[in-house]
């Protein structure tokens, strides 16, 4: 009997070794297993959205990644997959501009497929419709709220929001590298990185982090990231190029008189236009602003819907345009015609306040307090004044780029763009000639050698697909074809 006993007894303790033993296992699976299998019960994979009838018809999911543990700060994205083929589209890490403008501008009104219906709208909670020339029918995009502060992104400790232009392209940077880990099965799609507006600068900045970091893993036997390219549109570069660009455009299009133009021309130096270093270019300057103060800068020929909202700072047409950052304020609601785009701007509050679709995008309670589609980063700092040497680092380096311009743009004119093109000194390898969407004349094009491409879109504005979708549409996927020519 007492062998029996010490029998059992020796059962139940190798019984409980062995539980203690499986337990142990599925601790350390959890700790240290695949990263994108304990990823996978974290997606937020979104089917249906307030404000949009029945179940979406493409791949929508939405999450955090935290880039800077020290200060907790957490990049929101939106991520929907190409309607084509995922496995083998682009990838395009898509960075709105300001600094400090959502994800969700430039997903709604720009390269998204989701639109507000304005027309439509009379009151009430507003209606999203689906978008055929949406960018992610050829593509995989990432719509990224950055630098934090931006949209639905955040830092838990203040310190966090003090941050850089290079400083976000090293966040972005450890963005895609954590998100790329839990998304392995993009890990080989053809990457590039784009944006408009501002983006004009953090774009290059970031692919040039992601190249630095790419050499220095190749050399140490480390991964790297799929970079192909990048793109971007109506950029912001150098304000040495981009303001006195605005001079001959405006003459151009028949905006200012032969006589207000030479004026400017004989009286400002190229770093006069944003501040005047004599009494003649600072009145030339001025008669120039007097009689184009009412148009509109993002597109020559739309209303300005805005006039009532003008900065009291006054901002004009040689300044950065942060009036433009009030027109969709709700606390200044006017009867808009629906040709206004503000209408469709004042809708994305409405939709990105309500609880439910919060709740549905998983955005962490207390983390931000109103959503604002552009805001202020009193924090960020602009360390960078032209991304010019960035463009002349990536092309010589292999990296392909396209950069376009809405030729109605004021506010980052093709003047100013295709000025600091000529800087960089390389010759043209394909002459000056139209391309096309739908067998008409889109736009024109010329390409340069190390694999520098430049485009216009004809009637577009800033930005360039909010006003051309189609053609911009086209010219996304013709460049990042195998044949790579628009």
């Amino acid at each position: 009997m007492p062998h029996l006993q010490a029998l059992q007894q020796s059962k139940l303790v190798h019984m409980a070794r062995l539980l203690l033993l499986l337990l142990l296992l599925v601790v350390v699976d959890l700790a240290f297993g695949s990263p994108a299998a304990a990823y996978e019960r974290r997606r937020n994979a979104i089917t249906h959205v307030k404000g949009f009838d029945g179940p979406l018809p493409f791949y929508l999911e939405t999450g955090y990644v935290e880039v800077d543990d020290t200060h907790g700060t957490e990049l929101f994205y939106y991520f929907i997959q190409s309607e084509r083929s995922p496995r083998e589209d682009p990838l395009i890490l898509w960075i709105t501009g300001g600094p400090g403008c959502s994800a969700l501008s430039g997903l709604f009104f720009e390269i998204g497929p989701l639109k507000f219906d304005v027309a439509g709208y009379t009151e009430g909670f507003p209606t999203l419709v689906y978008f055929e020339d949406s960018w992610t029918k050829v593509s995989n995009v990432i719509f990224l709220d950055a630098p934090v502060g931006t949209g639905f992104s955040y830092a838990r400790e203040e310190q966090g929001l003090n941050v850089s232009l290079t400083g976000t392209g090293a966040q972005l940077w450890v963005f895609l590298e954590k998100w790329i880990a839990d998304h392995p099965e993009f890990a080989s799609n053809p990457l590039y990185i784009g944006g408009d507006s501002y983006s004009g600068y953090l774009v290059p900045v970031t692919a040039l982090e992601i190249a630095n970091h790419n050499d220095a893993g190749h050399a140490s036997g480390g991964p790297k990231l799929n970079l192909q390219g990048y793109l971007v549109g109506n950029p912001g570069t150098d304000d040495r190029y981009d303001t006195p660009g605005k001079v001959p455009f405006m003459h151009g299009m028949g905006l200012i008189s032969d006589e207000l133009y030479e004026a400017a021309q004989v009286s400002c130096s190229r770093d006069d236009f944003v501040t005047p270093s004599n009494a003649r270019c600072a009145n030339a300057l001025d008669a120039i602003n007097l009689v184009t103060t009412d148009i509109n800068p993002v597109h020559i020929l739309e209303p300005f819907c805005g006039l009532a909202l003008r900065d009291p700072g006054g901002a004009t047409v040689f300044t950065k345009t942060a009036r433009l950052l009030l027109q969709d304020n709700l606390q200044h609601r006017l009867a808009l015609p629906v040709e206004c785009r503000d209408n469709g701007y004042r809708l994305s509050y409405i939709w990105s306040d309500d609880a439910e679709v919060r709740e549905t995008l998983g955005i962490r309670d207390g983390s931000i307090g109103a959503w604002s589609r552009c805001t202020t980063l009193s924090h960020f700092r602009h360390d960078v004044r032209s991304t010019v040497p960035y463009h002349v680092n990536l092309t010589r380096r292999g990296y392909r780029a396209l950069v376009y311009n809405g030729d109605h743009d004021l506010d980052f004119t093709f003047v100013g763009t295709q000025a600091w093109i000529r800087t960089m000194g390389y010759p043209v390898v394909a002459p000056w000639r139209p391309w096309y969407s739908k067998q008409q004349v889109a736009g024109f094009t010329t390409e340069y050698a190390h694999n520098l491409t430049y485009a216009t879109v004809k009637g577009a504005g800033h930005t360039a697909p909010e006003y051309r979708p189609k053609e911009c549409l086209d010219m996304l996927d013709r460049w990042t074809s195998p044949a790579g020519k628009l």
